[in-house]
């Protein structure tokens, strides 16, 4: 779904314009992110958004796509569901829109303090075998700070020693 998704916003993308499912509310002021090849790189699971520290730690995410709003980039990230979207579901995703917003901002680029999911969830199928899907935009306010702290803590805990003693986890090793 997600190759599916990206290739259905980069054909308005190339028409220069903003897919059905974003004009409605904040979004219909957006456009999308107009480099393409810039968001290929930033797409790919191997390379995606790069960052790295004073030591040499590399921290990157492969992001789904980019609003941007004046000079501001405003992450998107489509998630497909089986069921609605609840209430406490957005939360789920809080640390991957942080750390994404962390990775722009770490290379130059200004973003909003928001972020955007995009939840598809199937609600039938046609006769001719054809599922259609409700959208469900979900506005989430980033945390840089908070994120960047815990990028330090998860490095000192790699860099910590390691437990003497085996659990559950290990003996499965």
């Amino acid at each position: 779904m997600d190759r599916i998704l990206k290739a259905h916003f980069d054909r308005f993308r190339a028409k220069g314009m903003i897919p059905p499912e974003l004009k409605h509310g904040e979004c219909s002021e957006c456009r999308l992110f107009g480099d393409l090849k810039l968001l290929t790189e930033w797409r790919n699971n191997f390379h995606g958004v790069r960052w790295t520290d004073t030591d040499g730690n590399v921290l990157f995410g492969a992001i789904d796509n980019l609003l941007v709003r004046g000079k501001k980039l405003i992450v998107l990230d489509y998630k497909t569901r089986g069921y609605p979207v609840k209430e406490d579901t957005a939360a789920f995703y809080q640390n991957q829109v942080d750390i994404y917003n962390l990775l722009l901002r770490k290379n130059g680029y200004e973003t909003e303090d928001h972020a955007y999911l995009l939840f598809y969830v199937p609600r039938h199928v046609t006769e001719t075998g054809e599922v259609v899907f409700d959208t469900e935009l979900v506005k989430m306010k980033v945390d840089v700070e908070s994120t960047e702290k815990l990028f330090k803590k998860a490095l000192k805990s790699l860099e910590g020693e390691c437990p003497k003693e085996t659990c559950v986890w290990c003996e499965k090793v």
